[in-house]
């Protein structure tokens, strides 16, 4: 006998939600899912990361491997030597909002702040006040089903699928519920293999943004 397994249905885990349709938003699923009702969301916000050397550096060296994860905001992060030397040299890294997030060392690998990337040493060495600037590009603002370990701002829970998505074959409409509602906690859906405290996580991010779970 063929066994059936019934799906959540659209809006089955909605509590409540705001006056008219200010807790929904019509969305664009990321390709290449296949999502059901009651999903727990995270939205691309950032892209790739490209490094470019400041015009007037009088260094050589470059910077390579940059590469996004989770934390990594869009917007230009800027790298500046503050203390040189033959063969190596020493920087600070700060964010798009004027943030330092670390320092680093040419030839180690750099990692805080969302950014990852290696510095490496040329002739002629470099200079007090060389920079490089890394751009973070914006994400497409997309949506994807979330999971703590993503790295593209859908590490961050925040929305629940109204209706089943099927982007399989390519980015497709939803609606999704992104703020000022309550929800069924039992009856969210969360990625395979979330944990008791992943879920404690997700509902508190949620939270963040006025979907209360019940």
């Amino acid at each position: 006998m063929t066994t059936l397994t019934e799906s959540t249905h659209a809006g089955e885990g909605i509590v409540s939600e705001a006056n008219k349709s200010r807790s929904r938003d019509a969305i664009t699923v990321l390709s290449g899912q296949t999502l059901v009702a009651m999903a727990v969301l995270g939205m691309v916000t950032v892209g790739a990361a490209t490094a470019e050397a400041v015009t007037g550096n009088t260094g050589a060296g470059t910077c390579s491997a940059v590469t996004v994860g989770a934390g990594a905001k869009a917007g230009v992060y800027k790298v500046t030597f503050i203390e040189p030397g033959s063969g190596a040299g020493d920087f600070i890294v700060e964010d798009p909002d004027g943030i330092t997030v670390g320092s680093g060392a040419v030839g180690t690998e750099f990692a805080a702040g969302g950014l990852t990337f290696t510095i490496s040493d040329g002739d002629p060495d470099f200079a007090a006040g060389d920079a490089f600037e890394i751009t973070v590009a914006a994400g497409s603002g997309k949506y994807k089903e979330w999971n703590p370990a993503n790295a593209d701002g859908s590490q961050v829970a925040c929305a629940i699928l109204f209706d089943a998505v099927d982007a399989s074959d390519g980015d497709a409409p939803g609606v999704a519920v992104s703020r000022d509602a309550e929800v069924n906690a039992a009856e969210l859906v969360w990625f395979t293999g979330a944990t008791t405290d992943n879920k404690t996580a997700g509902l508190a991010q949620l939270a963040t943004v006025g979907i209360i779970g019940r």
